[in-house]
């Protein structure tokens, strides 16, 4: 009778086999795959629904309401990974882009081009679509994809990870193309991590503790998603409704992301007009605010303030919590997010083409915004058709992981017998 982790190094065998087939694929026969899931989706949306409703069901009962959103799908959200998977089916397919052609002067002829980066493992929390998303994602690019969803979620990856390998059939390529895993067992993630003959990349997306085990343990190169502490400034000059506008949708359009805003700075300048209105406009939904001393005495009377500790400034609420705090200066704010930021996404809001100029250059983070939110440091609405995450790394890729993201660059020469002398 075979071990388990015999039974594991098989399915890795399969998977690895399977990526050399999906790396010379036709462009058309992986569309074809990703357009059969989308009218699966669709087809079998109620199944799905019904499965996402009994993890929702399971959740502890002290589960915030940003987890619950994380964890929940609706008939919007199912259009949305539809939307999705139709948008990657039409971009342009980035394997064998030639970036760099060159003719040398033994005439050799020499290309750059995009190749596919293997076998990709990806272990995720809570949000079910992202099992949708980074499939398409590693389709497209040529890559076979290892998926590991939370226990939380398991009921819903399982009812996708079947329409997933459903729609590879129909489009003709291996099933062994997605391996989805819902077996919640840790050792497993720690028997894969160290499987650097079979994995070429690891991607954790979730918390703090999820990055550090794999950081810990993996024996491949990682594209880390760390946690995102995002911040927004407000200059002296500043447009107030603009202001109001942008740290409202930052903070509330949906605060259990990673792209969401933790901490809002202002200006002294402007805080003692800015900050009571922003508080007014969000009192009704029971916004917790953690206040430097200045910002509280703003807010003196008003409930759900508290009082910033050395922690706060360093905390990723992922919740309706944000922290307020005033600074002298554009140069102040910068230094507060190059000690607390977690090179993620961080914006200032001002009418100064300098001061604008000078934050986007200053500021580390793989995304930095001039009069703009947060919320749009996410693939699908930067055009990429979704991503495998927001790399906050240096290496390779920064920002969202899209197609090309999830491509490396290879030589590929072409002579006539020239030998080097």
């Amino acid at each position: 009778m075979n071990s388990p982790k015999t039974a594991i190094l098989a399915t890795l065998k399969a998977v690895k086999k399977a990526a050399q087939e999906l790396r010379s694929s036709k462009t058309a026969t992986k569309n074809t795959v990703l357009l059969e899931a989308a009218r699966l989706l669709k087809h079998r949306q109620e199944e799905i629904l019904a499965a996402n409703a009994q993890d929702l069901a399971a959740l502890p009962a002290d589960s915030s309401n940003a987890f619950r959103d994380r964890l929940a799908l609706d008939p919007k959200r199912v259009e949305q990974m539809i939307t999705g998977l139709e948008q990657v089916a039409l971009l342009p397919d980035p394997v064998d882009e030639i970036t760099e052609f060159k003719t040398l002067s033994n005439g050799l002829k020499v290309s750059r081009v995009r190749a596919p980066l293997g076998v990709i493992l990806m272990i995720f929390e809570s949000r079910p679509n992202v099992a949708v998303e980074a499939f398409s994602l590693a389709l497209k690019s040529g890559n076979v994809i290892i998926l590991r969803g939370g226990k939380e979620s398991m009921h819903t990856t399982t009812v996708l990870y079947s329409l997933l390998g459903e729609a590879l059939s129909l489009g003709g390529l291996s099933g062994s193309c997605l391996w989805g895993i819902t077996d919640p067992d840790r050792s497993l993630i720690e028997l894969l991590l160290k499987q650097a003959t079979f994995i070429d990349v690891v991607v954790p997306r979730g918390g703090s503790k999820l990055i550090e085990f794999v950081v810990e343990n993996a024996r491949m190169p990682i594209i880390k998603n760390d946690r995102g502490l995002c911040h927004v400034y407000v200059h002296d000059d500043a447009d107030l409704e603009m202001a109001i506008k942008i740290v409202v949708n930052a903070k509330t359009q949906r605060p259990g992301v990673c792209n969401a805003m933790e901490t809002l700075l202002v200006h002294r300048d402007r805080a003692g007009e800015l900050i009571p209105k922003l508080y007014e406009k969000t009192s009704n939904i029971g916004l917790a605010w953690f206040c430097c001393p200045q910002s509280a005495a703003l807010l003196k009377g008003r409930t759900h303030v508290h009082a910033a500790t050395q922690d706060s400034w360093d905390t990723e609420y992922l919740d309706l919590k944000m922290n307020c705090k005033i600074v002298d200066s554009l140069e102040d704010a910068m230094a507060h997010i190059e000690m607390h930021g977690s090179r993620h996404s961080e914006a200032i809001v001002t009418n100064s083409f300098k001061a604008a100029k000078v934050f986007q250059s200053s500021i580390d983070a793989a995304a930095v915004y001039w009069n703009a939110s947060t919320r749009f440091t996410d693939g699908f609405e930067l055009g990429l058709g979704g991503e495998l995450g927001i790399s906050t790394q240096k290496l390779h890729v920064r920002g969202p992981v899209g197609l090309r993201e999830l491509t490396s660059l290879r030589w590929i020469i072409d002579g006539e017998g020239q030998t080097r002398a």
